[in-house]
């Protein structure tokens, strides 16, 4: 009887043994199982970050150097959506903030500090030419001016205000038609035409609206004013 007791004794040491062994290989396959998953997604992750590409200030394609502001701006489409302002990475005008309107959208920002000194549109389809000339002549030097239009920004300007924006850096000014795009960022004091100018006619057989041309868009960095 003690030999029949000491063998079912060994049995079942010998069971529990072997039980153990099977769980913890299991368990270890689990967990090499999981461990190796996890260093795949966080290879997987990894990689997926190193491939993202960068983002960079209003959405511009390419970094501004140091002492630079970024823009970006946009006319409006026809007279369905508003035009766009970004500086910095800050909206200064657009439909979403409600603060454009019918012809001349205008941003003014501090050239040294990059602040935003103001924001008006003026309506150059039924509105008065008198304010804006006012406004115009009020800028002071070393005012950056972003401008875009919207709808019509044309039939009511006159020689004096097309003389005054031609004076913040502008060309295209000149010629600016009824209902043609146009986006510009010029400054007061500015010595020569400023690169940054966008335009485009009013033309019934290219316009991709019906009566308006194509949105133009505009991006770039403005050199900060130095003393």
């Amino acid at each position: 009887m003690r030999v029949a007791g000491a063998a079912k004794l060994v049995v079942a040491v010998a069971v529990f043994l072997l039980t153990f062994y099977v769980i913890s290989q299991v368990f270890e396959i689990k967990m090499d199982a999981s461990l190796g998953n996890l260093f795949a997604r966080s290879a997987l992750d990894t990689a997926a970050r190193a491939t993202k590409p960068p983002r960079y200030k209003c959405g511009i394609s390419k970094a501004c150097p140091e002492k630079h502001f970024a823009f970006k701006m946009a006319s409006g489409a026809a007279n369905v959506v508003g035009p766009k302002i970004c500086l910095e990475d800050n909206i200064l005008m657009s439909g979403v903030k409600n603060n454009v309107g019918r012809g001349i959208n205008v941003a003014l920002v501090n050239g040294k500090t990059g602040e935003v000194i103001d924001t008006k549109y003026f309506d150059m389809w039924g509105g008065d030419v008198a304010p804006f000339i006012e406004f115009l002549k009020s800028i002071q030097d070393g005012t950056i001016v972003l401008m875009g239009t919207y709808d019509d920004g044309a039939t009511k300007l006159n020689d004096e205000a097309r003389r005054l924006i031609a004076d913040l850096g502008s060309t295209s000014i000149t010629t600016l038609g009824f209902r043609d795009n146009w986006v510009f960022c010029g400054g007061k004091g500015i010595k020569t035409k400023s690169p940054f100018e966008q335009y485009i006619k009013n033309n019934k057989d290219t316009n991709k609206y019906e009566g308006w041309p194509e949105v133009v868009e505009m991006e770039g960095c403005i050199p900060q004013k130095q003393d």
